[in-house]
């Protein structure tokens, strides 16, 4: 249907609350509801290589849902119930789509990072009580095999690990080669170690046992990028499926071709892409295990779009960023719109994307903690460049004032709270401490909306505009500063492709504005030319930045978000080394770390004789804490 604003929003909410839909009420009952309209029609398509030529793997929508229910199955047997977890550490590749709704058929399925590290992986998998663990068997060229073997090790409540072996995916002397030069990984582990294709097919093609009649808790996803102490964020059945919903009833049919090169661990490709599949019976293609961090991937992509006829597109700011360094080489007339999301998109980047691919971008919001969708810039409507749209249908927003909790008139700047049928009221988390503060009350109950930690505003046409991230607020001296301000002035000049604003430490302020930027390819410009610039296009005196630093890449998420976590780390040891070199102690900061209760702590080393009182006396006019390293 036709989804130009509000007016059609509210047009689909007066239609009947959300609560009468005669919709499915699982994972298996959407997949078998597709499966019987569509089953001959292509479902999901993997390729290992980024080579446009390269082997394919495609399931129909009948072999989808067959080898979903083998998964399933298997699961079951392994002792996984409705309240048990299964864990799935891998690459995308069709193993992992498997994973991902046989596990939420079978219990409740945790998508975890193959980036993070095998303690962080352990931490979740001890946090969740995972019983079984999917992911790679050892393979060249990724370390994924030796971190989970390790993490196994320091989570024995893991009984099971599946195996997913990649070798299958070779053609010619590659298939050959390969096993042979395998990596080893010994193990150290109890868990039993199993071939994940070799078991699921001894499994039945019909689900064993009975599919779950009332709505629960089927997924788990972690909040946080590659480091840091990751969150838990706990997702319903009715959650998936309202995001599923969304997709079929506003953007998807069953012609669609989705590319999309974003990981399954992320709710933007799990919950959103492949829900919206699942509902629609669009044709979802992941190119390459890493997606966009594929090898080639760039340099392939629009050949890539020629192979499958994709009609829409997955994409990020940093991805289209990348994509207009290359030029449009191949036959792209099937591509009519592109998705873009998990952060703010610069208005020239959206202009001379949609110029260089002919494409319509619909710029969107959602978020972990509400199982994702929020709102969207409407596909047949006014897109305001630069905000995140209007709200989807059954969803509201509000934005409060973090100080006195009133909601904010509008266009002023708040906290954006939402809720939705994505919101599992009061229980986001599963660690119950996390849930402490997070809502605001609702005519639905005193944990109704729930505060997603952005700051922005509505206009007066009801549309959603991010302006910054609460936590991220530099507070100088009492003066808090919004670091998109430094942002966005500094996005403005022409050799920078990507900035990052912090609050450095600082003894007198608490914090001063700080910033890190990532040039364009071949651009050649000098930190004090930068700073220049930043001082002439920064209104506010006092979020001039005191630093100003080059980095050759800026740390980012797996979806492409600037990483502010590590640019904090980084300002932290530089402005204690530089206080204990000034003091002459013989001392330095050999790491930043995140401790679950104190924030963010630097490690110290000792490069001579020093007591602590004197490091004390030079740290202590700092906020973050510090101690010696273990």
């Amino acid at each position: 249907m036709s989804y130009a604003g509000i007016a059609d929003r509210d047009a689909i909410e007066n239609q009947m609350p959300w609560s009468e839909r005669p919709l499915p009420a699982t994972t298996y009952g959407l997949l078998s509801k597709t499966a019987s309209k569509y089953g001959g029609h292509n479902a999901v398509s993997f390729q290992l290589l980024s080579d446009p030529a390269s082997k394919k793997e495609t399931l129909r929508w009948l072999q989808l849902q067959e080898m979903t229910a083998q998964t399933a199955n298997l699961l079951r047997s392994l002792g996984v119930g409705e309240t048990d977890v299964v864990a799935c550490v891998l690459p995308n590749c069709t193993e992992t789509i498997l994973t991902y709704l046989g596990g939420q058929v079978a219990g409740i399925v945790n998508p975890i990072n193959p980036l993070l590290d095998a303690e962080q992986i352990a931490g979740i998998l001890r946090e969740t009580g995972a019983k079984v663990l999917v992911t790679l068997k050892a393979f060249p060229k990724t370390d994924v095999a030796q971190k989970a073997a390790r993490a196994v090790e320091l989570a024995p409540n893991v009984t099971h690990v599946l195996e997913v072996d990649l070798v299958r995916y070779l053609t010619g002397l590659k298939r050959v080669i390969v096993p042979l030069i395998r990596p080893k990984n010994p193990v150290a582990h109890r868990a039993k170690v199993l071939d994940f294709n070799a078991e699921i097919a001894r499994q039945p093609k019909k689900l064993a046992f009975a599919d779950s009649t009332a709505d629960r808790v089927a997924a788990y996803f972690h909040t946080g990028g590659t480091t840091g102490l990751p969150k838990v964020a706990q997702h319903r059945y009715s959650g998936i499926i309202y995001n599923a919903w969304l997709g079929d009833e506003l953007l998807f049919t069953e012609k669609d071709v989705m590319m999309c090169p974003l990981p399954m661990f992320h709710v933007f490709a799990a919950i959103v892409v492949m829900g919206a599949s699942l509902a629609s019976g669009a044709h979802v293609v992941f190119p390459t295990p890493q997606g966009y961090r594929g090898e080639g991937v760039f340099d392939n992509f629009w050949k890539l779009i020629e192979r499958y006829k994709a009609t829409f597109l997955i994409t990020v700011p940093t991805a289209m960023a990348a994509l207009m360094q290359r030029k449009v080489n191949a036959d792209i007339s099937t591509l009519q719109m592109a998705f873009s999301g998990s952060a703010p998109l610069p208005v020239e980047l959206y202009k001379r994307f949609e110029a260089a691919a002919g494409v319509t971008i619909c710029e969107g919001y959602g978020l972990t903690e509400a199982t994702c969708l929020v709102s969207i810039n409407p596909p047949d409507g006014v897109k305001k460049i630069g905000s995140i749209g209007i709200p989807f249908p059954y969803t509201q927003v509000k934005i409060m004032n973090v100080t006195t909790g009133q909601e904010c008139p509008t266009d002023t700047v708040g906290e954006i709270c939402i809720s939705n049928p994505g919101i599992y009221q009061g229980r986001t988390y599963t660690d119950a401490d996390k849930n402490r503060s997070l809502f605001y009350p609702g005519p639905e109950g005193d944990q109704q909306f729930l505060r997603t930690g952005d700051l922005g505003r509505i206009d007066e046409d009801g549309y959603v505009w991010i302006t910054g991230r609460a936590k991220d607020l530099i507070i100088r001296g009492g003066h808090n500063i919004d670091p998109a301000e430094i942002e966005e002035a500094l996005a403005g000049h022409p050799a920078i492709a990507f900035a990052g604003a912090i609050g450095q430490p600082d003894a007198y302020a608490g914090e001063v504005p700080c910033a890190y930027v990532e040039l364009i390819d071949g651009a050649e410009v000098s930190d004090a030319e930068l700073m220049a610039f930043a001082k002439d296009h920064i209104a506010e005196r006092a979020a001039h930045p005191k630093h100003l630093e080059i980095l050759p890449e800026l740390p980012k998420t797996a979806v492409g978000k600037i990483f502010k976590p590590d640019l904090r780390k980084r300002a932290i040891t530089r402005i204690y080394n530089q206080a204990l070199e000034g003091a002459g102690l013989p001392a330095q900061v050999v790491e930043v770390v995140e401790d679950k209760k104190r924030g963010l702590v630097a490690h110290l080393a000792k490069t001579g004789e020093v007591g602590d009182d004197a490091v004390a006396q030079v740290l202590g006019v700092f906020t973050q804490g510090w101690e010696w390293r273990p």
